[in-house]
């Protein structure tokens, strides 16, 4: 199986292309990395390929917060320079600049 670059990047905001949801990216799988019953529980008509990159994003809509595993081919770019409102970016992101949020540095020994 050949594995993509991903188009999208740690940190970018980015917005669901079927349901009404925006997040943050912060993982991106090369290809599907989730369970079979997972991808199995999404209906078939919808179902995307597992040969593509799948994004970890903190996301929101306008009821909650949520972590997200979404297909790039459900991804699109957000347009606009608003940040994303779910309660851990700050566990992960050290701030919001020109419409992408900057990484924490880590501590690692």
């Amino acid at each position: 199986m050949d594995t993509r670059i991903a188009k999208f990047a740690i940190g970018q905001v980015v917005k669901h292309r079927i349901f009404p949801f925006r997040g943050v990216i912060f993982d991106v799988d090369p290809v599907f990395a989730n369970t079979e019953e997972w991808w199995l529980s999404i209906p078939e008509a919808v179902r995307p390929r597992k040969d593509q990159p799948f994004y970890h994003l903190l996301a929101e809509n306008d009821q909650s917060s949520f972590v997200a595993y979404v297909s790039e081919q459900n991804l699109l770019p957000e347009d606009g320079d608003e940040p994303v409102s779910h309660p851990q970016t700050n566990l992960i992101f050290d701030e919001f600049r020109a419409g992408r949020y900057q990484l924490r540095p880590r501590i690692t020994h």
